[in-house]
């Protein structure tokens, strides 16, 4: 995912977690804003909670990201995905479903 496409800084990702909306499942949450901008801007999460090594978690949000990176999402939003117990030991096609249902939900997939 490019440079571009995530967010990067403490403050931005802190307003998209605390000003967006939610829509939960039970491997995936999702908070999402506008951003005014024409760029969906990504942000990952995984907690301790969901596994205590710092490897797991992030390979979690490695298959997260390339999950993501390939959904066609509409433009101009802050996107945070937050893993929920059972995400790591999901499968990339489980994560991939979770997370379509949710933005599907929220109204952020391009539909052709």
């Amino acid at each position: 995912m490019e440079r571009a496409s995530r967010l990067r800084k403490g403050g931005e990702f802190d307003t998209a977690f605390s000003e967006g909306t939610v829509v939960s499942g039970p491997l995936l949450l999702l908070r999402y804003r506008a951003n005014g901008t024409g760029v969906t801007r990504w942000g990952f999460a995984v907690g301790k909670r969901i596994t205590k090594l710092a490897t797991e978690r992030n390979r979690t949000r490695r298959r997260l990201r390339e999950v993501a990176r390939r959904l066609p999402v509409r433009g101009g939003y802050d996107v945070i995905v937050v893993g929920r117990g059972g995400c790591a030991t999901a499968s990339s096609s489980e994560l991939r479903e979770a997370l379509e249902r949710r933005l599907a939900r929220a109204g952020l997939l391009e539909m052709p």
